[in-house]
């Protein structure tokens, strides 16, 4: 679980992030919507540490993350597992040294450890074939697949996905949002998904936090999503809609 209380966030004297109080559960897929600029960015990389906060608290699980030294929030960041817009695989290596890369930076274990945890992740999802590969040699898809079995070679506790899906087609998109929600429930994580994709929304949405203008404007789940009375989530759901429905003509 990750909880914060009064999230407040500001760039250059203008806040981003106002107030925001809201619980992400554990074992479940928790995904941030909003329109472009209006805080979801901001607010996942003030969670994960990437954002210095103004004022406020954010717990991983009953730990009070904000306040702890240096020292004790590089101990939470081990457990945690980041999967990046474009995939951040490094091209120079292939995609058995990408998978392995946190092991080599944060373990001691010994090089048939590392390996053996590099092929189990691979294996679970679906690119036991791929070692040797560079990232040039794959698909953008297989590209998000090595993200996640980088994120997961830690077995983290707490899993976030910035847009997961940004740049590709439906059909793969839907693994990729199966896949993270099955390991999701696998390894029990908390995770939390920043998305403006509408299908994410609907089929793996356990719990959903709409951003509006910085500020938490509504949370439930997919089930509630349809039938919200709150104008600007149905102006940002219908507009998802219409885009989609452009894209798939063009």
């Amino acid at each position: 679980m990750i909880r914060t209380e009064h999230l407040v966030k500001s760039f250059d004297g203008r806040v981003v992030i106002n107030d925001i109080s809201v619980e992400f559960d554990q074992g479940k897929t928790n995904l941030i919507i909003g329109q472009s600029g209006s805080g979801k960015t901001v607010l996942l990389k003030c969670l994960v540490g990437l954002h210095q906060i103004d004022s406020g608290e954010i717990y991983y699980d009953d730990v009070l993350y904000t306040g702890l030294d240096f020292k004790a929030k590089k101990q939470i960041r081990r457990d945690v597992g980041m999967i990046f817009q474009g995939g951040a695989l490094l091209d120079s290596s292939t995609v058995e040294e990408n998978v392995r890369l946190p092991l080599d930076l944060f373990t001691n274990q010994t090089a048939k450890e590392k390996l053996d945890r590099v092929n189990f992740c691979l294996d679970r999802v679906n690119l036991d074939h791929a070692n040797k590969l560079f990232p040039a040699e794959l698909s953008g898809g297989m590209i998000k697949r090595v993200a996640i079995a980088r994120a997961i070679v830690m077995n983290p506790k707490y899993l976030f996905c910035d847009e997961p899906n940004s740049g590709l087609d439906p059909m793969t998109s839907v693994v990729i949002d199966n896949l993270i929600k099955e390991i999701t429930e696998e390894y029990s994580m908390t995770t939390i998904i920043n998305t403006h994709d509408m299908n994410s929304v609907m089929e793996i949405g356990e719990k959903i936090l709409f951003i509006h203008g910085g500020r938490k404007w509504w949370e439930g789940t997919k089930h509630d999503i349809l039938h919200a009375d709150n104008k600007e989530l149905n102006d940002f759901v219908f507009a998802s809609a219409m885009a989609k429905r452009a894209k798939e003509v063009l």
